[in-house]
């Protein structure tokens, strides 16, 4: 005799779909942005935020 499906209305459902892959973006290296300097400055929208490399190769970014 056949075992019931474990689910009502037969097979399980489906998982859920993965969201759409975002469209590529252009990567840019941390040193085409720093070059040999451990800080920049960088504007945008009218204000100025500093970008700084730490000694232990971490990026740090303040307003």
């Amino acid at each position: 005799m056949p075992s019931a499906p474990s689910h009502p209305g037969g097979a399980p459902p489906a998982p859920p779909a993965p969201p759409p892959k975002a469209a590529s973006q252009e990567v840019l290296h941390s040193s085409a942005l720093l070059g040999p300097r451990q800080a920049i400055e960088i504007e945008h929208n009218g204000q100025r935020y500093r970008l700084q490399s730490t000694k232990s190769g971490k990026l740090i970014l303040t307003k």
